[in-house]
């Protein structure tokens, strides 16, 4: 691919574009950075060879218009002396130049147009190349994230985190029925606050037995009296 295929690829290309299409894309920035430094690289070159191709021109441009003056002299001075021969010899001299500066001319136009595309499409390039390098930090920021999310995701649906779950669940219920068995131990034993419990509870059973003796002893009597 030249310079200048490759060159305008880039520019026109779309860099969210590419990358969303791409399966690394900390890797294909990275790429596209290069290329484009690579790029830049060439492209300054190429410009730099054009820049002095018209200098070159335009030295010629310039002799070849000197020349031209100075055959005009030559004709002018052959006239004065009465030599037309030579001064028809140095007219088509002085046509051959002027001819040669108009192709050059022409040329060197051509040129400038071509200096002129060249400096607007290193332009481009360089934003879009500040723009990647600029992105380029975040992208990658992006690209670490989700690759750690993608991973928590595979081993959440992989059912290692339900299997752990599971053992945990399981070695819970092994400690109730451990926590079960000792409390067995204890079952049908008194502590010393259960004795002292029991003792409280008899006094009220006997308070409330004798309150219950003396009321129906009373309702006895009164109804006796009554008789």
């Amino acid at each position: 691919m030249g310079i200048f295929s490759r060159f305008t690829d880039i520019v026109n290309s779309n860099l969210n574009a590419i990358l969303d299409k791409a399966e690394d894309p900390e890797k294909m920035v990275r790429l596209i950075i290069q290329e484009m430094e690579d790029t830049l690289v060439e492209v300054r070159s190429a410009s730099a060879k054009t820049i002095a191709n018209k200098k070159e021109i335009t030295a010629q441009i310039n002799k070849l218009h000197n020349e031209g003056r100075d055959w005009q002299s030559k004709a002018e001075l052959a006239i004065s002396k009465d030599r037309e021969d030579l001064a028809r010899a140095a007219l088509q001299e002085k046509k051959k130049c002027d001819e040669y500066a108009v192709t050059l001319e022409a040329e060197l136009n051509s040129v400038d147009e071509q200096i002129s595309k060249l400096q607007s499409e290193v332009t481009q390039l360089q934003d879009k190349l500040a723009d990647a390098k600029a992105r380029q930090k975040t992208i990658i920021m992006r690209q670490k994230t989700v690759s750690s999310r993608l991973d928590i995701k595979r081993t959440l649906n992989d059912g290692k985190v339900d299997a752990a779950m599971g053992r945990f669940e399981q070695y819970e219920r092994k400690i109730d029925d451990l926590e079960s068995q000792v409390d067995a131990y204890d079952l049908g034993k008194k502590t010393l606050a259960d004795e002292f419990a029991d003792l409280a509870a008899d006094d009220e059973i006997d308070d409330a037995l004798a309150a219950l003796k003396k009321k129906v002893k009373k309702q006895t009597a009164d109804a006796k009296n009554q008789d």
